[in-house]
């Protein structure tokens, strides 16, 4: 039986985050949200202005918390720059892994979208403080690897507690991290 309108916005980006992990960012339409939550399409467009508004409204938080680090990662270098992003990223991912559960076989491609432009360019610093800032290859490597490899153990162990999950990923950063010399600290 079909409702008239929806309780809440709230409602809607719960619909939205189901059919987005069901079929994909790209393979969900507005109609598939607007039947999940049981009102019309126009109802749906009448809270947000399309499909990326919802998307960007279900990210909000988690790039939010992604700028806080790129904040905090302004003016470290070194050793402080690698450990500073890795425990943030840690605890980005931790925090929002069913937001990167969500998207994950999609992200290369939703960072593409004007929208997202700042998320990707957040992730390129934060990839040069993951490796030291060092241009390296190895270094770059590792970083890289340890971006993606953290995002996908979060979005698959959804149902690892974090005290277990959190200190597993931090364990995995310090062995494949090379130390990073701090140029203040001798």
């Amino acid at each position: 039986m079909r409702r008239a309108e929806p309780e809440t916005r709230g409602e809607i980006l719960t619909a939205a985050a189901r059919r987005f992990a069901a079929t994909g960012y790209r393979g969900t339409s507005l109609q598939d949200i607007a039947t999940e939550v049981g009102c019309s399409k126009a109802t749906v467009l009448y809270h947000f202005a399309n499909k990326e508004a919802l998307l960007t409204e279900l990210m909000a938080p988690a790039i939010a918390v992604l700028q806080a680090l790129d904040a905090r990662l302004t003016g470290l270098t070194g050793g402080a720059a690698q450990r500073a992003a890795a425990e943030g990223f840690v605890d980005l991912a931790v925090r929002f892994r069913r937001e990167i559960a969500l998207l994950r076989s999609e992200f290369p491609e939703l960072l593409r979208q004007p929208a997202f432009a700042h998320v990707q360019r957040i992730s390129e610093r934060l990839l040069d403080a993951l490796a030291g800032n060092s241009d390296r290859p190895a270094a770059r490597i590792a970083a890289l690897v340890l971006l993606a490899g953290i995002s996908e153990g979060c979005a698959e162990f959804v149902d690892v507690p974090d005290e277990e999950l959190r200190p597993a990923l931090l364990a995995l950063t310090r062995r494949a991290l090379e130390p990073v010399p701090d140029p203040n600290h001798d």
